[in-house]
């Protein structure tokens, strides 16, 4: 897919701290899907945008959302095929609240909706993670330029390389970048708010309501307006809620 994607100009250098997530289709959604959904999200946002991804925080975070550290965080496509779960899901969940740097639950923003598969090797999602992401730019999907993992250490003691397990990473660059890297910048943004974000109170997605939200997606590109999309989020956040109220204690 890389090789078709438009180049586009962007400022060439990145921060010192980068938070790196790796990107492919999840939830039964395409990772095209899933941008079209997230710049709905932007734009209804004044350029913020929640971005799940399975793992826990990196332990620097909350000093460094405290500090308003600046952090680009850079979106590269995965080298291999979604897996099975994530392009077929048994189901799909909803998450309703996060959990700020301070540890106090918020309700997700109302233009806000983030959604994982319900479905893990060992039962139910119970836990789930997002990047709070500001972004004055459009998002979607194109070339801007190469990204060495290589070149970057885990912003850690131990300070590590990124390990092949690790799909999102804090991590800080220690040598010069090659320009010969596989990865590319694929979608970019920089860390607002509390950064990275625990989600709480996960709801079951009707199918009617993956399907509304499916083809809002695909009609994004100026077709949603802001009030639109807000109100197409309350009304599959009302959708979900009714829809596992007696279920709530399963999660």
């Amino acid at each position: 897919m890389d090789g078709n994607l438009p180049m586009r100009s962007f400022r060439q250098h990145l921060t010192g701290r980068v938070c790196w997530t790796r990107m492919q289709a999840e939830s039964g959604q395409s990772i095209e899907t899933i941008i079209a959904r997230k710049e709905l999200e932007r734009r209804a946002g004044d350029g913020l945008f929640f971005w799940g991804i399975g793992n826990a925080p990196n332990r620097s975070i909350k000093s460094l959302a405290a500090n308003a550290d600046e952090i680009d965080v850079v979106f590269s496509l995965m080298k291999t095929r979604p897996k099975v779960r994530d392009v077929t899901p048994t189901g799909v969940l909803a998450w309703q609240t996060y959990f700020d740097i301070h540890g106090t639950e918020h309700v997700l923003p109302p233009h806000v909706l983030v959604t994982s598969r319900m479905g893990t090797s060992t039962g139910r999602k119970r836990v789930h993670y997002a990047l709070m992401c500001l972004s004055d730019a459009e998002l979607r999907l194109d070339d801007q330029g190469p990204f060495d993992p290589l070149a970057y250490r885990n912003l850690s003691d131990a300070a590590g390389p990124i390990g092949p397990s690790q799909v999102t990473a804090l991590v800080v660059r220690k040598t010069s970048e090659s320009v010969a890297s596989s990865y590319r910048i694929n979608l970019r943004a920089r860390l607002a708010g509390s950064y990275w974000v625990r989600l709480g109170k996960p709801c079951v997605l009707p199918k009617g309501a993956d399907a509304a939200l499916k083809a809002a997606s695909m009609r994004s590109g100026g077709k949603v307006s802001c009030d639109d999309w807000v109100d197409i989020v309350s009304d599959i956040r009302g959708t979900t809620v009714s829809a596992i109220e007696s279920q709530a204690t399963a999660f």
